[in-house]
């Protein structure tokens, strides 16, 4: 393959391992009972150690509004409670609870294990290189989830 046919194959594979990821995140979601939307800003809360409901909102591109909606139902699943913030009283932190290690991360346990397994065929350089990959490939996803976001906003005003 030339390198144009290397990066069109990449990009369909990312495409399809980020589609992967949704429906599995959705099969979770849908065996514990809440949305994927919830799932996902309780998945950021874990990815933080703790977020407040302005992070979740422009972490996900949600109002303030909808997020206390998930924030809210979160609580009510067991999933998540609400602290004051320890380095300003006036803000109010979402955290995880245990019922997260004891039964969300089981569910994923299974993708856990198969990543580990794909892993553990490259050698350290090898995973480096991956991760300074991804890594810069998640920081051009946030800023084209940001320019298509600031795209919008401008083309409803106009």
């Amino acid at each position: 393959m030339n390198r144009d046919e290397l990066m069109t194959a990449l990009n369909r594979v990312m495409r399809e391992v980020s589609g992967q990821g949704v429906i599995y995140s959705q099969a979770v979601a849908a065996r514990l009972g809440v949305g994927g939307t919830e799932l996902e800003c309780l998945d950021c809360v874990v990815l933080r150690g703790g977020a407040t409901a302005g992070d979740l909102a422009r972490a996900t591109g949600l109002t303030t509004g909808a997020i206390t909606g998930v924030i809210d139902r979160l609580e009510r699943a067991g999933y998540a409670r609400r602290e004051p913030d320890p380095a300003d009283r006036r803000k109010v932190l979402v955290k995880a609870t245990p019922a997260v290690a004891t039964e969300i991360a089981p569910l994923y346990r299974p993708m856990a294990e198969a990543s580990a397994a794909a892993m553990a065929r490259y050698d350290d350089d090898a995973l480096a290189l991956l991760l300074d990959f991804l890594t810069t490939t998640y920081k051009a996803a946030v800023e084209a989830t940001e320019a298509l976001r600031a795209g919008a906003a401008s083309n409803v005003a106009d």
